[in-house]
C-alpha cells in the first residue's frame, strides 16, 4: 500500500495503512483508509484516515483542504452504507487535552445509538 508524506515508523496508523498491523478494513483508496475502531464508543464506530501524515487537525495546510474534504465524503457514505447515515457524529482531536492519542490526523465516525450533547 502507497503511503504518502512524511511516514512516521513509529505511528500506529501509518503501520495499519502499510499493513503491518491487522485492522477490519471499510475502506480503502489512493487517499484514505477507514476501519472499524478496537475499542468502539457507539454500537458504530470506525475511523477514516488519510495516507498521508499529518500529525493532528492544527498542522494541516491549504494544500490538505480537499483531502480532509474526501475524508468528510468517505465518512458520511460509510455510515450510509453501515445504516448510520441519518445520525452520525464526526469527531476530530488535536492534541492530548483533547483526547488525541494517536498522533495521526484521524476522523471517528460514531452511531447506532442516541448521542449526547454536550460530548466530554
Amino acid at each position: 500500500m502507497k503511503i504518502s508524506g512524511d511516514v512516521m515508523s513509529d505511528c500506529l496508523f501509518c503501520k495499519i495503512i502499510g499493513g503491518e498491523i491487522p485492522v477490519k478494513k471499510l475502506y480503502e483508496d489512493d487517499d484514505v483508509f477507514a476501519f472499524w475502531d478496537i475499542a468502539p464508543q457507539a454500537p458504530k464506530h470506525f475511523l477514516v484516515v488519510p495516507k498521508k501524515h499529518i500529525t493532528g487537525p492544527a498542522d494541516l495546510a491549504a494544500e490538505d483542504e480537499q483531502l480532509i474534504g474526501k475524508m468528510m465524503r468517505v465518512g458520511a457514505q460509510l455510515a450510509k452504507e453501515q445504516g448510520i447515515g441519518d445520525g452520525f457524529r464526526t469527531v476530530l482531536n488535536n492534541g492530548i487535552q483533547a483526547g488525541q492519542t494517536v498522533f495521526h490526523i484521524h476522523m471517528h465516525i460514531l452511531g447506532g445509538r442516541d448521542l449526547q450533547w454536550p460530548p466530554g
